[in-house]
C-alpha cells in the first residue's frame, strides 16, 4: 500500500503541475485574431504548453501503471490529493486566498485518502 501512496502523490504532483504549467501558458498566448494564427503563434511556440504536454503525459504513464498494479478501488479515490496540490500551487504560485471552508474540504480529502488506504 506504501507504494500505491507514493505512486499516487507523484502522480498527482505531475498532474498539477502540468494544470500550473497549463495556466501559466494560456496566460502568455497571444490575442491573435485567426484560427491558424492561434495554432501556430499561440500554441506551437508556447514552451509552457510544451511542459504541460511533457507532465501530463508522464502523469498518464504513470497512472496507467498504477492501474496495472493496483487495485482500482485504492488507487481512483488517490487521484483527490491532485486538489491538495492543485490549493497549494494556486496559494504559492498564483497568489490566490484560501478561506477556511477549503481547508475543511481538504481535510476531508486527506481523512478520506486515510481511510482508504488503511
Amino acid at each position: 500500500m506504501f507504494r500505491l501512496i507514493v505512486f499516487s502523490i507523484i502522480q498527482s504532483a505531475l498532474l498539477c503541475i502540468g494544470q500550473v504549467l497549463l495556466k501559466i501558458g494560456v496566460m502568455h498566448m497571444d490575442k491573435s485574431s485567426g484560427w491558424k494564427d492561434f495554432i501556430f503563434h499561440s500554441v506551437l511556440t508556447n514552451w509552457w504548453l510544451l511542459g504541460c504536454g511533457v507532465t501530463m503525459t508522464s502523469a498518464g504513464l504513470l497512472w496507467m501503471y498504477i492501474l496495472r498494479h493496483f487495485q482500482f478501488s485504492n488507487a481512483y479515490p488517490l487521484t483527490a490529493l491532485s486538489f491538495i496540490f492543485g490549493m497549494l500551487a494556486a496559494m504559492w504560485v498564483f497568489k490566490e486566498p484560501v478561506d477556511v471552508k477549503q481547508w475543511l474540504g481538504i481535510l476531508f480529502i486527506l481523512l478520506g485518502c486515510y481511510l482508504v488506504t488503511k
